[in-house]
């Protein structure tokens, strides 16, 4: 039996014509008398329908996140006592993303200066964003193998499954990073 490895509109690379493009139907063939269809073909706009095989999906950038934490860096511009009020007074949150203690996500000390506990609070999610991704991968797995779930559990798998797309998907340089405001 057989099943639908793409779905509708996922964009693919077809190998027998060397160029990409998107699955505009999928085609299950279905025998009488059995529950799951034969055979699933791709209508891609081509000319033809494709099986899987000839088929590729995009793949996603690998995000190496083995390694983020937030470290504490020293403040250069303001003595322990003119930031008292900070969380940690004569320090700002670095969160560093390369097995070195260098690579990452930084502040500027003004920025810092004007509200030390969201900053705090931004460095923490991103310190713990591969936490959260795997998370999330793990929903969009849930729903894929297991299509009878509860409805919101089906809404939250859904949910995460459209996040790890933007994630994964490189932005096309007309996007400009525009694509997560208009959404």
């Amino acid at each position: 039996m057989a099943k639908a490895i793409y779905h509708k509109h996922q964009r693919v690379f077809v190998r027998p014509v060397g160029t990409w493009a998107l699955v505009e139907q999928v085609k299950p063939q279905w025998v009488k008398d059995v529950e799951e269809p034969v055979r699933v073909y791709y209508d891609c706009g081509l000319g033809r329908d494709f099986v899987a095989d000839e088929l590729a999906a995009e793949q996603a950038d690998e995000i190496d996140t083995a390694s983020w934490r937030v470290l504490r860096a020293r403040n250069k511009w303001q003595s322990v006592e003119e930031c008292g009020h900070h969380p940690y007074p004569g320090t700002f949150p670095v969160v560093v993303t390369e097995s070195m203690d260098w690579g990452g996500w930084r502040v500027p000390a003004a920025e810092y200066d004007r509200d030390p506990s969201r900053i705090e609070g931004q460095a923490r999610l991103i310190a713990n964003a591969p936490h959260l991704m795997a998370i999330a991968e793990q929903l969009a797995r849930l729903a894929s193998e297991d299509g009878e779930l509860p409805p919101a559990l089906a809404k939250l798998s859904h949910d995460a499954s459209k996040t790890l797309r933007e994630i994964n998907t490189k932005p096309s340089s007309k996007d400009n990073g525009k694509s997560r405001q208009a959404a």
